[in-house]
């Protein structure tokens, strides 16, 4: 587990556009999708929830859904915004604007079927072509975590962010095994639209 100076608040995104369709939407982002009427209404929510957290910086992805979630949020507790890119969503590659069901067969094996642990360990290893694997994502993130760390101590820091991301950072920082890691995906315990969380 990491040790770490600060307080971190990790808020997804509102519901977005593609949210709505299942459809991949990385960097860059070719299809347009800013934050549904219900997304907004979310993150107000759960903006009011802030307000009592004392947040110091807010730090969030450029996509257009976390810059809109982050928005709402700075309004709320009267911040400016730091964006930075390893915060974005995972590099889907080739799949970029392809349904989320066809990017996820590219780890399946044909005639072959596996368990959720021996399907998402292949997605630490085996990047989609042009795209991102688990572990470069885990690398991104804890290469932001570790720059935030040496620049401030004692602060409450709020990350705007997206669902798997956010996983794999917690990941990092509590030291979950993968097998801990895939059960809080198939236990769908992962991070919902709006919803804020402390890493402790």
């Amino acid at each position: 587990m990491l040790k770490l100076k600060n307080r971190y608040f990790l808020l997804r995104h509102g519901q977005s556009f593609v949210n709505l369709k299942g459809l991949v939407s990385c960097w860059p982002e070719k299809i347009y999708s800013p934050l549904t009427k219900r997304g907004v209404e979310q993150v107000k929510i759960t903006a009011k929830k802030l307000k009592n957290k004392k947040i110091d910086l807010i730090f969030s992805s450029d996509m257009l859904r976390t810059k809109q979630t982050a928005q709402i949020a700075a309004k709320a507790v009267g911040l400016k915004i730091k964006f930075d890119k390893r915060l974005r969503d995972i590099y889907m590659g080739v799949f970029n604007e392809k349904p989320i069901k066809e990017a996820g067969k590219f780890w399946a094996i044909e005639g072959k079927k596996l368990s959720a642990l021996e399907y998402y360990k292949r997605r630490f290893i085996i990047n989609p072509p042009k795209g991102e694997n688990y572990i470069d994502v885990e690398r991104r993130m804890l290469s932001f975590i570790k720059d935030v760390e040496k620049k401030y101590q004692g602060k409450n820091i709020l990350l705007v962010g997206h669902k798997r991301p956010f996983s794999l950072l917690e990941k990092i920082i509590l030291n979950l095994g993968v097998k801990k890691f895939v059960e809080e995906i198939i236990q769908e315990k992962e991070m919902k639209n709006g919803e804020l969380r402390e890493i402790r």
